[in-house]
């Protein structure tokens, strides 16, 4: 089974190519087509290496929020069903199938909003050298994986492709969005990731962390403008989750999401500086073939576990 690295859609114009998604405009002024590719990145690069049918796991993940989570707040989903999609758009149905969402045009926030449930990765990685994280102040005596007392916020940057996401305090995202923006992100977000947490502990999930994207789109009525949710949503390439029954703190986690691939490349060599590939050598990173089905099998077994009261 190929995995789709890049889409082919000719009579379509390509506005973008995100590390995963190849973004397109359509006849319709208001609306744009999303394609998740089965490309993979971490630490912000793009490997050589494709996860064969990742992008459909990722929308079918993505479709499963958006209507679970609808009542906290609107999201950018138009429609899923290519039949309903512009003429032009269902001429690509059999690259589009299962991985394509028409969605509402948003002017994008320029922040990640994080929200964090448990202290592991980069948070880990900052409590150690400095008890805080993103600069907020942490509890003394925190073990890696640890849950924190309340989910804290944490937005970062959102970088252009090729360069990397940087941690910001809340000060700081507040002074570029504006203070009003970042408190009904901020509220929207630990919203979301809590009314989450709650439902993935009930499939057996731990949601440790995730990673929301935020528009503006104009408001019907005459007042500011709504915001909505946009791009994909608590799917394994946005979010950690590990298996409730294997939880242990004081230690790295087993999970479903991209670390797996993380810990492939950093045994690969990978750091910070080597980002065109081995000793900079410009070919890029590739993942071999076990990771590749071990990362596909992770995916598949999330989506699995999150649907398994619903099947």
């Amino acid at each position: 089974m190929a995995a789709l690295l890049q889409t082919d859609l000719p009579d379509l114009q390509l506005l973008s190519r995100g590390k995963v998604r190849d973004i397109y405009a359509t006849s319709s002024p208001d609306h744009l087509l999303f394609v998740a590719t089965d490309r993979i990145s971490v630490y912000d690069v793009i490997l050589n290496s494709g996860i064969p049918d990742k992008g459909k796991l990722l929308t079918s993940i993505s479709l499963f929020w958006f209507e679970k989570l609808k009542h906290i707040i609107p999201n950018h989903l138009v429609t899923v069903n290519i039949d309903e999609m512009p003429d032009e758009v269902r001429q690509y149905r059999e690259q589009l199938e299962g991985r394509t969402m028409l969605v509402r045009k948003a002017k994008i926030v320029p922040i990640e909003a994080i929200v964090r449930g448990y202290i592991t990765g980069s948070a880990w990685a900052e409590y150690q050298k400095s008890q805080t994280v993103c600069g907020i102040p942490i509890p003394e005596r925190m073990e890696e994986s640890q849950k924190f007392p309340t989910p804290i916020f944490t937005p970062s940057t959102k970088a252009e492709q090729g360069s990397h996401d940087e941690n910001i305090s809340p000060e700081k995202a507040a002074q570029l969005i504006g203070q009003d923006l970042f408190d009904r992100i901020q509220a929207a977000s630990l919203q979301l990731y809590t009314a989450a947490t709650e439902y993935a502990e009930s499939c057996g999930l731990i949601l440790a962390d995730t990673k929301f994207e935020f528009g503006l789109v104009p408001s019907a009525s005459a007042g500011q403008d709504e915001l909505i949710l946009v791009d994909e949503v608590l799917t394994p390439d946005s979010s950690r989750y590990w298996p409730r029954d294997q939880y242990e703190p004081g230690k790295g986690q087993p999970s479903f999401d991209k670390q797996y691939v993380r810990n492939a490349l950093t045994a690969a060599g990978y750091r910070k500086g080597l980002e065109s590939g081995p000793n900079a050598n410009g070919k890029g990173w590739g993942i071999d073939d076990i990771v590749i089905e071990g990362t596909r099998k992770r995916y598949k077994e999330a989506e699995q576990m999150l649907k398994s009261l619903h099947s």
